[in-house]
């Protein structure tokens, strides 16, 4: 059995991406690791830090980012497919540039992926998540963050990057990742294991820098320039005493991020969302009320909840 890690990053470093955490916490357990490094803007040495890593299961495609793939992040998926298509392994494990595993789960992930490597109606493996928010001790809990995805596919040439790269499809044919036919859900089983998801750690002008770049490509350049013309250059967390608090272990390779962490001052502990601001979901009552619900009679299951996945029983 062979297993390939893949990913893609552009501008990791001055984003405050995980990107060479997110490549060693699963280097252990595939066979080789896929990047596609696009071309970042100057004084960003991204590849020159995935270099260093100095692994030779380490394979880097370098790929310059196309202007008119900027909408609906049509070029997020363009990008993991390249890697992903890259691959050799009979499993294809998936990270984004924010995400990492704890060694913890290694095993359990490498035995999961032989346990079914003959049980060809399995297409994927299937994931927990853990949404980090604003620091390592504070997490997500409540409803409107996806509690799992998928994160290994099986090697075929009919599985793509869907949308804007958070999953996969099956597709009959294959056109872009934006077409509304032709495609079909994976059928997966889950994984005993959790993805540790940063995205939304970072001092608050690298936070606000990270979503403007994320927007850019989503909504195109022109929107992006225009919208964060207008906005603050800090981005606002909100208190935090709204989250739940995390008081584990993080994954070995985020020792020295985690070790770095300076903008205390920068947040806020508890009191009122600032009322100048639009509401993050999780401040207001809509979602409060459906997280209680979720909690109290659902025993956590997510109600009404978009699954981009056919859970098998295995």
């Amino acid at each position: 059995m062979k297993i390939s890690g893949f990913s893609f990053v552009r501008n990791g470093v001055s984003l405050y991406y995980p990107i060479v955490e997110s490549i060693k916490s699963i280097l252990p357990i595939v066979d080789e690791f896929i990047i596609a490094v696009g071309q970042s803007k100057e004084g960003d040495d991204t590849r020159e830090k995935i270099a260093k890593i100095n692994d030779p299961k380490v394979k880097i495609i370098d790929t310059v980012w196309e202007e008119k793939y900027f909408k609906k992040g049509i070029i997020n998926s363009i990008q993991t497919d390249i890697a992903m298509k890259e691959c050799s392994g009979d499993w294809l494990f998936y990270l984004q540039a924010d995400e990492v595993v704890h060694e913890k789960y290694l095993p359990t992930i490498k035995t999961r992926c032989e346990q079914l490597l003959d049980d060809k109606e399995v297409e994927g493996l299937l994931f927990r998540y853990k949404h980090f928010w604003g620091d390592y001790h504070h997490y997500h809990n409540g409803h409107g963050w996806y509690p799992n995805e998928i994160r290994i596919v099986r090697n075929l040439s009919e599985i793509h990057s869907w949308q804007s790269a958070q999953s996969f499809r099956k597709f009959e044919y294959y056109d872009n990742p934006r077409q509304e036919d032709g495609h079909s859900k994976l059928k997966v089983a889950k994984v005993d294991a959790e993805v540790f998801h940063y995205g939304w750690v970072r001092p608050p002008h690298l936070m606000q820098n990270k979503k403007r770049a994320l927007d850019s490509v989503h909504w195109g350049l022109n929107r992006a320039e225009d919208y964060y013309k207008k906005a603050p250059t800090e981005f606002d967390y909100g208190p935090l005493n709204l989250l739940a608090e995390f008081n584990e272990t993080h994954p070995a390779v985020m020792k020295e991020m985690i070790d770095n962490f300076n903008w205390q001052d920068k947040l806020q502990n508890s009191g009122k969302p600032n009322k100048f601001r639009e509401p993050h979901k999780h401040e207001t009552f809509k979602y409060k009320f459906v997280s209680w619900l979720e909690k109290t009679l659902k025993n956590g299951e997510s109600i009404g909840g978009f699954k981009n996945y056919i859970l098998l029983d295995r």
